[in-house]
């Protein structure tokens, strides 16, 4: 294992081993609210400020009207419980002093698209998504299905697809 007295997997383990703390020290730190901030910018191409960050741009496909100069919403939200994902997989790799030589997250979402286009009623999101992870580690394969139950268990854009969420959407 190649780890420095505060480093694995690239991850700053002193700075994880801070909030961890502080989290423990005072539950309310544990309490976080973030936002994005969407604006139309014609046709069906948007673009989402986030934090101090460039726009996220984001356009549809040509099949469906669009200029294809972006992902598309829903292509998004793959590669958003993609980024989850790998991030679970390095803290907790890390937390549990897994060397991670690689990882790659393959998704893909199945989607109907009689509601979206106004063909039928019922549900529009996607019916199904999978996430195929490879990970290369010297780690025994026990350690490995140990990770992989903890970051599946703890990954907050999982849960969020996978339970009902409260979503109030406002006209103002």
């Amino acid at each position: 294992m190649t780890e420095t007295a505060t480093r694995l997997n690239d991850v700053d383990i002193d700075a994880v081993g801070q909030l961890v703390a502080a989290i423990q020290g005072d539950a309310t730190k544990a309490q976080t609210t973030r936002a994005a901030h969407v604006r139309w910018t014609g046709s069906f191409a948007s673009e989402a400020r986030i934090r101090n960050f460039p726009p996220v741009a984001s356009d549809e496909p040509a099949v469906l009207g669009g200029g294809d100069t972006a992902p598309n919403p829903v292509e998004q939200l793959l590669g958003a419980l993609g980024n989850c994902l790998a991030v679970g997989y390095a803290a907790n790799a890390t937390t549990a002093g897994i060397e991670l030589k690689d990882l790659r997250i393959d998704l893909k979402g199945d989607l109907d698209l009689h509601v979206f286009l106004g063909l039928a009623e019922g549900h529009a999101g996607f019916e199904s998504i999978t996430a195929r992870v490879t990970l290369d580690s010297d780690a025994p394969r026990e350690k490995l299905d140990e990770l992989h139950a903890k970051v599946r268990a703890s990954s907050p854009v999982g849960h969020t697809l996978g339970n009902a969420v409260p979503v109030e959407i406002v006209l103002t």
